[in-house]
């Protein structure tokens, strides 16, 4: 039986090799219309990394390609570069825009972030209108030198179609070979659940940037192969509707997957043509096409034919194994985690007051108190999503204060949230891999993922995808991913919320567990017949100040605690 990755990496060589193949022996006019539906299959490669990847979208990629064809068209004219040099160049100076624009940019939210893109893009057409002198304005740029290498002319059609798609072929390659695998994984969380992503040492900001350039350079890389394609440039190759054809080529293609940048690209390149002898009524067949496309195929062509090819997991209930005793391996904090009158202010009202809490190697410890006390405000500065007014955290006698929440997660600070991350597009076991350290080879990765999928009795739902699982086992998975990033101490916020009574005594006992291995955990829970019987110790929180701690029998009668928390009725 063929292996899922192994069927995707054959529907990917079908539409790479196919359509130009098809082309070639075709007429003289196919070759051209095929050699731009390689150019922007080119783009929307490039574009898939931003908006498929990290699902952000961006609005630049038509200004990309412009800036490339621009890059080598300014070059080739007027510096005589030879296509080879210009063609880099084509790559670099779209990259180098993107990488000056990526640091405000790229901190912005989604709706600003597509907003602040289009500035940046009508920024460069109006450079391109405008400086005449340079750029040609209006008329633009003509006589482009043909693409020449090493003294062999690409100016037919079948040499061009060949070039563009040959290009092609590299960068599906390159990209297939850079997102392969953990890294994919990394990706999916990063998208579906980034809160989560940190919290398990995955550096946002990184990867973020580094695919932001990739897709500016391939942009770059597409329009450079266009301007020598046709011989022209001007400002209608930064103008919006290329961004409008990128964006529309990538949903009904499918965003996810290399095959989907090809098959978008073939398809509405192609489009116009099909429906030409409608005539008057072109544009209202094209637009509904494209309508029905986006509605009846949400993942896109590709993922239609991965359906088709690939075999579709069975959601079915696993015969649970108590797994209990396969504890994975936890890396062990001398010291534990430390904060020290930590406080924190949200527009003047007092969230923290000088709150300081210990959990050390091996101990249990619950933090309870009414909603609005603070207590996930302490999870938050301790992992980093919330910076403190003052106060010093330190992790095994390292400062962690001036930390991102990744860098402390890479250094054994796990946490986990309110309500699960899932990445409903990894099965279980991607979800868990995802975590692993990138220290690890695949086989020592793989063996850690099914130590904690076994731990959390899932080791026989890991061809699942994360979404389809129940309440109780998203919960699970949780864990599972949060153990595989081999923490020291681990902070969970609400871990038994929904459970039954006996999935409540299950966790418990996966928590003493852990715990005697040497993790250290810190509880955040509502359930006192939960919790209380769970820790070695409780601190009461109430409005950002501790009034108890002790052992839990000691807090849960303490006077301070009863009238913040418990109520009279625990007297």
């Amino acid at each position: 039986m063929t292996h899922p990755g192994q069927r995707g990496f054959l529907l990917t060589a079908v539409f790479l090799f196919a359509p130009p193949a098809i082309a070639f022996a075709a007429g003289d006019y196919e070759r051209r219309v095929m050699t731009l539906a390689g150019i922007y299959a080119l783009a929307v490669l490039g574009y898939q990394l931003v908006f498929g990847r990290i699902g952000a979208l961006s609005l630049a990629q038509g200004c990309f390609f412009g800036l490339g064809a621009y890059t080598t068209g300014l070059l080739g004219i007027h510096f005589g570069w030879t296509f080879p040099a210009s063609f880099l160049a084509a790559a670099i100076v779209p990259a180098l825009l993107a990488f000056v624009v990526a640091l405000p940019v790229l901190r912005l939210g989604s709706h600003y972030f597509a907003l602040a893109t289009l500035g940046i893009s009508q920024v460069v057409l109006l450079v391109a209108v405008n400086w005449t002198d340079v750029t040609g304005g209006a008329n633009g740029l003509y006589g482009i030198p043909e693409v020449s290498i090493l003294d062999r002319s690409f100016s037919s059609s079948e040499a061009m179609l060949v070039l563009v798609w040959g290009t092609l072929a590299v960068a599906v390659t390159g990209v297939s070979a850079m997102l392969r695998g953990r890294a994919s994984h990394r990706l999916s969380v990063l998208r579906d659940a980034p809160e989560a992503a940190a919290s398990i040492g995955i550096d946002a900001a990184a990867h973020r940037l580094a695919l932001f350039l990739a897709s500016a350079a391939l942009g770059g890389v597409a329009g450079a192969l266009q301007a020598h394609s046709v011989g022209v440039v001007s400002p209608a190759v930064a103008e919006f509707h290329v961004m409008v054809t990128i964006l529309a080529m990538t949903v009904v293609g499918g965003r996810g997957h290399p095959a989907g940048a090809i098959l978008g690209a073939v398809l509405l390149v192609h489009l116009p043509e099909w429906f030409r002898f409608l005539e008057a009524n072109y544009l209202i067949a094209h637009g509904a096409a494209l309508l029905l496309a986006v509605i009846l195929l949400p993942q896109g062509l590709a993922g239609l034919f991965q359906r088709w090819l690939g075999e579709k997991p069975h959601f079915k209930p696993h015969t649970d194994v108590s797994s209990d005793r396969n504890i994975p391996a936890v890396r062990r904090a001398s010291d534990g985690l430390e904060i020290n009158n930590v406080e924190k202010r949200f527009a003047g009202i007092v969230a923290l007051d000088k709150v300081s809490l210990r959990i050390s190697a091996g101990e249990i410890v619950g933090l309870i108190g009414p909603n609005g006390s603070g207590k996930t405000t302490v999870v938050n500065v301790i992992s980093g999503l919330v910076a403190p007014d003052r106060g010093r955290l330190v992790l095994d006698k390292q400062e962690i204060g001036a930390m991102g929440p990744h860098l402390r997660a890479r250094l054994g600070l796990g946490r986990s949230f309110q309500s699960p991350a899932t990445t409903p597009t990894l099965t279980i076991l991607e979800s868990v891999l995802a975590a692993t350290s990138s220290n690890h080879d695949n086989a020592t990765a793989q063996r850690l993922a099914e130590s904690c999928l076994a731990f959390v009795d899932l080791s026989g739902w890991g061809v699942e995808f994360s979404g389809t699982l129940p309440p109780a086992k998203a919960r699970d998975l949780d864990l599972a991913r949060l153990l595989a990033a081999e923490p020291s101490v681990v902070m969970l916020d609400e871990p038994a919320a929904g459970l039954t009574p006996t999935e409540r005594a299950r966790l418990a006992n996966r928590l003493k567990n852990l715990a005697e291995a040497g993790l250290g955990i810190l509880v955040i829970d509502h359930s006192m017949d939960f919790l209380l019987p769970l820790a070695d110790r409780v601190i009461c929180l109430a409005s950002g100040v501790i009034v108890s701690e002790g052992r839990p029998e000691e807090v849960a009668r303490h006077p301070a605690a009863i009238a913040a928390y418990f109520g009279e009725g625990r007297r």
